[in-house]
């Protein structure tokens, strides 16, 4: 196993099991699912996270591939949890996700009903 593929694994492990210990005791590493993606952890209905550990920072490319492994498991939240530079917990770490998950998430705790999809400025849905 190459380096970057330990480093992977270790901050997939260590998020499952800081969700096991605040009570997500489903919350298990995802194994490989072929092309369609659906995210690093497996377990929370509806949610795809996906794990990053590395030097550089790329969150728009990120959270974009966290959407398409949203998408691909029919979930409703896609995110992105990353780990900080000098913090090894990841309740330290970082979440990411776009501002329209955000939204919805929010809209949800408020007990709002969900938003159409957005239209561009085309007049397409988003």
């Amino acid at each position: 196993m190459s380096a970057s593929k330990r480093k992977g694994t270790a901050a997939e492990s260590a998020v499952v099991q800081y969700l096991q210990a605040m009570g997500f005791a489903q919350a298990e590493r995802r194994s490989l699912n072929g092309a369609k993606d659906r995210g690093d952890i497996a377990g929370l209905p509806g949610v795809v996270i996906e794990v990053k550990n590395c030097a550089r920072q790329e969150l728009a490319g990120w959270v974009g591939e966290a959407e398409v492994e949203r998408d691909n498991d029919n979930a409703s939240l896609g995110v992105v949890w990353h780990k900080r530079r000098g913090k090894g917990h990841p309740a330290d770490w970082f979440v990411t996700m776009s501002g329209e998950q955000f939204m919805a998430l929010l809209r949800d705790h408020m007990g709002m009903p969900p938003m159409e999809p957005a239209a561009d400025q085309d007049g397409e849905a988003a």
